[in-house]
């Protein structure tokens, strides 16, 4: 999988993307993540990438011209699934979705800034909009980099063991069960018996039991409840 960025402030993540499981897909050959600076693509002499909005909105905007030169010089040289746009109004990201973009080949995301983005960058070019909370953040920078290690991580080989990824919180509409390890008893804090009993069926059933009781009790709206 190929991951495009195109920021303003590629500083603010190019570090993220050099450590634990992001380096190791990387490492590994199964992730690539450029990150592009918008600045690059502005014919400003003063590599301004924002301008006042029209009808006299308080705030600055991110100019169409720079986006549509550096998306159009990406997709000239290969095919893309997706070109994400980073906003709070998108799409609420999820972990189904993390799923299905983790199957695609290429995507490029655009992190926002400023008051916004000249809305036919979103008419023209964009073709999936999410957001990852219901928040405004300084700029789409840190957007990326959750939708982007949500993604990487569940390639099948980024993580040595494959069933901990599944077996995370969402991947079956469940938070996951309480996990513990050594040592057994600390401070008279017992880990749970069954957990120690070897009997892998019953401890199955526990883990689901935990689960589904988690789930009712913090997020009831994965049951429908």
């Amino acid at each position: 999988m190929r991951i495009d960025i195109i920021t303003i402030f590629p500083e603010m993540i190019e570090g993220f993307f050099n450590c634990s499981i992001m380096k190791r897909a990387q490492t590994k050959g199964l992730a690539e993540i450029h990150l592009h600076n918008l600045r690059d693509w502005t014919t400003d002499k003063h590599r301004r990438v924002d301008d006042y909005p029209f009808g006299g909105t308080a705030g600055m905007v991110m100019k169409v011209e720079p986006v549509d030169r550096c998306i159009t010089s990406l997709k000239a040289e290969r095919d893309y699934d997706e070109v994400i746009f980073l906003t709070p109004d998108g799409e609420q990201f999820n972990q189904p979705m993390a799923n299905t973009l983790s199957l695609a080949t290429n995507v490029i995301m655009l992190c926002g800034h400023f008051k916004g983005i000249d809305y036919r960058i979103r008419e023209h070019f964009i073709t999936k909009e999410i957001s990852i909370g219901d928040y405004v953040l300084t700029g789409g920078e840190l957007a990326a980099a959750v939708v982007a290690d949500s993604i990487v991580r569940i390639i099948p080989g980024v993580i040595s063991d494959e069933q901990s990824a599944l077996s995370d919180s969402f991947q079956d509409n469940l938070l996951a069960p309480p996990v513990y390890t050594r040592p057994a008893e600390y401070k008279g804090w017992r880990v749970p018996d069954i957990l120690l009993s070897g009997h892998e069926a019953k401890i199955r059933d526990w883990e689901l039991q935990q689960a589904l009781e988690r789930t009712r009790a913090l997020r009831p709206d994965l049951l429908g409840e």
